[in-house]
């Protein structure tokens, strides 16, 4: 068992991963990462794909929403299109986030609370539309993360 901040976690975490953020790019950057450290694409998702999709601007449908590239014989980086017309901003530095995946619902969330102590919500624990319980906070540290956990089907 793990006491953050006086909550406990009784499994803290199944994966971490590092989450990149790109200002449109990102499939070109996925496409580079991929030839310098090898692997496979297990998800690729553009914004056309998910609920709403159809109402943006066709260039932006084509951008990623989520894309995986499973490194060979490593982790898996996770990557994402920041898009302008949605209020998002990069700073470079800023433009990542540690993707934790935790066991539970209830874990997700009492990590959540933790991190979120004295930090800055982004995105409130919710259920998504992919399947998941998933946030997104700056701890006081101004470290970003993204707390996950996916429902088993």
């Amino acid at each position: 068992m793990t006491i953050i901040l006086g909550y406990k976690i009784k499994q803290p975490m199944l994966e971490i991963n590092p989450y990149l953020h790109f200002m449109g790019n990102t499939g070109e950057a996925m496409n580079y990462y991929k030839s310098v450290f090898g692997g496979e694409f297990t998800i690729s998702q553009r914004y056309k794909d998910v609920p709403g999709g159809e109402k943006m601007r066709p260039e932006e449908q084509e951008k990623f929403i989520h894309i995986s590239l499973k490194m060979k014989n490593g982790p898996t980086i996770m990557a994402t299109d920041a898009l302008e017309s949605m209020g998002q901003k990069l700073t470079s530095g800023d433009n990542f986030h540690i993707c934790i995946h935790m066991e539970s619902e209830a874990d997700a969330e009492k990590a959540f609370e933790a991190l979120s102590v004295r930090g800055k919500v982004h995105m409130p624990m919710n259920r998504t539309f992919w399947g998941a319980y998933f946030g997104m906070c700056r701890d006081q540290f101004g470290i970003q993360w993204m707390i996950n956990h996916t429902y088993v089907k």
